[in-house]
């Protein structure tokens, strides 16, 4: 893989845009492949850092906020790494636990607890800030 990095350059870069404008050459690595991956890391940071913080807050309207937040983040996680699992091996976990119907509705269930729970979170910072 560290040959992949050092070899790579503009033109490879450019070779790649292009070969995603056209649609690519099969089943290689796609630029949106490489992306889903590269991201990972940044989200179990984010939520590495988002509990950090709520510990560091202990409790409170501000560390029960950022607490919320950092399950919202963690369900995320979870959601994307299903999602990298279907993208890279074509095996979609949420169907594969539950059925095609079930699986859509855990889909949508986790989408729905994601944004909630963060969502619920900003709410109770936002709360705290203005003194309620």
């Amino acid at each position: 893989m560290l040959d992949l990095f050092t070899s790579f350059d503009s033109s490879s870069m450019i070779f790649l845009f292009q070969d995603h404008q056209h649609g690519g050459s099969g089943g290689g690595m796609t630029i949106e492949k490489w992306f889903g991956l590269f991201e990972l890391p940044f989200l179990f940071l984010c939520i590495f850092y988002a509990f950090k913080t709520a510990g560091a807050l202990k409790g409170g309207a501000f560390g029960k906020g950022m607490n919320l937040m950092a399950w919202g983040f963690l369900v995320m996680a979870v959601g994307h790494l299903a999602m990298q699992a279907q993208h890279h091996f074509g095996y979609d976990v949420f169907k594969e636990l539950f059925g095609y119907t079930g699986g859509t509705i855990a889909w949508f269930v986790a989408l729905v607890v994601t944004w909630s729970l963060s969502g619920l979170g900003f709410y109770q910072i936002y709360n705290a800030s203005k003194g309620n």
